[in-house]
């Protein structure tokens, strides 16, 4: 986010929109082919902290003319002038614990801490996280800074609210306008915003897991099951519930993998519950009820039912028409929103027939960020690459050394597909993709 939007003005603009898997694929394979501006959605509740300390004018900070880090500085000037001043209690869960306490006698160096600390927005492997909630340190890999890997391009934590014909607007009112621009807002995703702030998360967790006896998972498709074997795996001790309104586990692959799924978790002693669904809302002392009328008793829950697709931003926009009956974004098949000759729709967001998988939506973002360069230097569009659906492959993780793996009818489970995908979970090859070194130092 360092600099301005100006960029060169001999090389074409790309706005990419989401810092997902596919977004961030696109934005480093381009920023040294084109200006790219990378805008990844902003914390609801730092939004809320930075209008207070702008007066509501917040877009100050991603202009070019003037010195962010000057601007805020001032801001925090301004804040610690007025001794009165009071925050809402979302807003002060942003901060410090000690700063949390006493607002008002709260000294400039721990609330500018707090800022530079959370305004280092990341990137995150998402099918890394379920390792990261047992194993908390394998997290260092798998959430990276946008500046890592992002040295040429613009960064603007900003949510976008509409697009019009040559620009994206936020909802800071800013205007950033394109020449070409790329959809990849996936799923919403309301999660912590600075990387170190993530990386205390999973500590938390960790520690949450450590201290129960029973745990409940709410939802069985491969988020739910991959956790469930993570915990099974590293917390053997520990008593694992998964409650699933479906009628079987991994409803998008087919029932043979299903099947050998729910005996591997039964073989570790996982209780599953098939049909019924939990009102997390009405949870008391431990208990939780189920649609069957059954109540279970746990000292913790993770809620991994399916998040809402990312586009309803899109509604009101000039790309509303480009939306299905699903919420999906109708593409070609160069990854061009239909009707569109210069805007794309990548990763999970698009209607392609195909399983929603992170490595697809690494394939999206190569096929995109070539066709993008193949635009930009005048070529032909009838040169431009032509992204074909996958084939059916799913792998699920089953602890750290297993899996299942389906592949057109073909199932299997053990330790072949388990040194595919579950030691290292792909976090070292992504990271290769982005220009980094799989290992820290």
């Amino acid at each position: 986010m360092e600099g301005g939007l100006g960029g060169d003005e001999k090389k074409k603009k790309v706005v990419v929109v989401g810092g997902g898997v596919a977004g961030s694929l696109v934005a480093k394979t381009l920023q040294d082919h084109a200006h790219v501006v990378l805008i990844d959605s902003i914390n609801q509740s730092l939004q809320q902290f930075l209008c207070f300390l702008f007066d509501g004018k917040i877009e100050q900070l991603n202009k070019p003319d003037g010195n962010r880090m000057a601007k805020l500085d001032m801001a925090l000037s301004k804040v610690l002038g007025n001794m009165d001043f009071v925050l809402d209690k979302k807003v002060m869960k942003q901060l410090p614990a000690s700063t949390a306490a006493s607002p008002q006698h709260a000294s400039k160096s721990a609330l500018w801490s707090m800022l530079c600390g959370i305004w280092k927005e990341y990137f995150e492997i998402p099918w890394a996280s379920l390792r990261s909630l047992v194993e908390p340190s394998f997290a260092e890999r798998s959430v990276i800074n946008h500046s890592e890997y992002l040295p040429n391009a613009d960064i603007v934590i900003a949510t976008a609210t509409n697009v019009t014909e040559s620009g994206i607007l936020t909802e800071q009112g800013q205007l950033i306008e394109y020449d070409y621009l790329v959809i990849a807002t996936g799923h919403v995703d309301t999660g912590a915003l600075a990387r170190s702030e993530k990386l205390s998360h999973y500590q938390a967790e960790h520690q949450k897991i450590k201290s129960s006896n029973t745990i409940l998972i709410v939802g069985g498709g491969p988020t739910g099951v991959e956790l469930a074997g993570e915990i099974a795996v590293d917390f053997p001790d520990k008593k694992v519930i998964v409650v699933h309104r479906g009628s079987r586990l991994l409803e998008f692959i087919g029932h043979r993998a299903s099947r050998k799924a729910l005996d591997w978790l039964t073989s570790k002693k996982v209780e599953v519950i098939l049909e019924q669904s939990v009102n997390l809302s009405s949870v008391s002392d431990g208990a939780y009820q189920t649609s069957g009328g059954e109540t279970i008793t746990a000292d913790c829950h993770f809620n991994c039912t399916g998040k809402p697709m990312g586009s309803s931003w899109l509604r009101e926009t000039v790309l509303k028409n480009s939306l299905d009956i699903h919420g999906r974004l109708m593409v070609d098949e160069n990854l061009r929103v239909k009707g569109r000759t210069n805007v794309f729709g990548i990763g999970d967001i698009t209607d392609l027939p195909e399983i929603k998988q992170g490595y697809l939506a690494q394939r999206h973002a190569q096929v995109a960020a070539k066709n993008l360069k193949l635009l930009m230097t005048g070529g032909e569009e009838c040169e431009m690459g032509i992204y074909k659906p996958a084939w059916p492959l799913a792998i699920v993780s089953l602890g750290r050394n297993e899996a299942v793996m389906q592949i057109f009818f073909l199932t299997i489970i053990g330790y072949i597909p388990g040194m595919i995908k579950s030691r290292d979970l792909f976090v070292g090859k992504t990271r290769k993709q982005l220009g980094l070194k799989p290992d820290l130092p």
